[in-house]
């Protein structure tokens, strides 16, 4: 067996937990500027602060922060809510979408692997798309990150969500999961979608892994 590192050794032995991955994959390009902004690190405030309340979920969601602008930016890498802190984003750029996508689906990759070299149990990862514009890379880069994500999708490898804020190309979010449709955000809802994401958090890491989990209703932030 491949001697694993050493703080991968202690951070397992200090909360063996089973792990429930989660990324953030979130749209910072020039035009969530100013309000949009304001309102995306409120509601990943009110995320962390909500989990945090819930002592096992916070033990056991792993959440790792990805954004896309001009370049992709893994701003953090995947920790547990009890030990991270949420970050603070600004908006800039243009919309490096699927390379973001492509980052995200690696991260989980490798995290998976670490997982399984420390012998931790996992539920399906999850990744979070919210987006307000159109991808500004080539197509075929769009079209290798829809199909990475199915091929994962077929595997039962992850959960992809796409959440389209105001000016989205919902069409094309639209051809990016077979499993799911991209819901639109209604306004700038976002203190309660990140309401949602937490509850759903919470029900997913509370539950045994490998079951299947009936999530909250997105009425309140979400329409199709």
């Amino acid at each position: 067996m491949a001697q694993r590192p050493l703080d991968e050794v202690v951070e397992f032995a200090e909360n063996p937990e089973p792990r429930c991955p989660c990324v953030l994959l979130l749209d910072v390009s020039g035009s969530m500027a100013g309000q949009p902004i304001n309102e995306l690190n409120e509601g990943i405030q009110l995320f962390w602060q909500e989990v945090s309340k819930d002592p096992l979920a916070s033990k056991r969601v792993e959440v790792a922060v990805v954004t896309f602008s001009d370049d992709v930016e893994v701003v953090q890498d995947f920790a547990t809510i009890e030990n991270s802190q949420p970050p603070v984003l600004e908006a800039g750029g243009s919309t490096a979408m699927g390379s973001g996508i492509l980052t995200a689906l690696d991260m989980l990759r490798n995290r998976k692997e670490v997982y399984r070299r420390n012998g931790i149990s996992y539920y399906r990862p999850w990744i979070f798309l919210i987006t307000d514009g159109a991808p500004t890379e080539p197509q075929e880069v769009m079209q290798q990150a829809a199909q990475a994500i199915q091929q994962e999708e077929a595997k039962k490898g992850v959960a992809f969500f796409a959440v389209g804020v105001e000016g989205a190309d919902m069409r094309m979010l639209a051809t990016l999961s077979k499993e799911r449709q991209p819901l639109k955000l209604k306004g700038l809802a976002f203190r309660e979608l990140f309401l949602w994401l937490s509850a759903s958090m919470q029900r997913v890491s509370s539950s045994k892994v490998g079951d299947k989990v009936d999530l909250p209703s997105p009425q309140g932030w979400g329409q199709v």
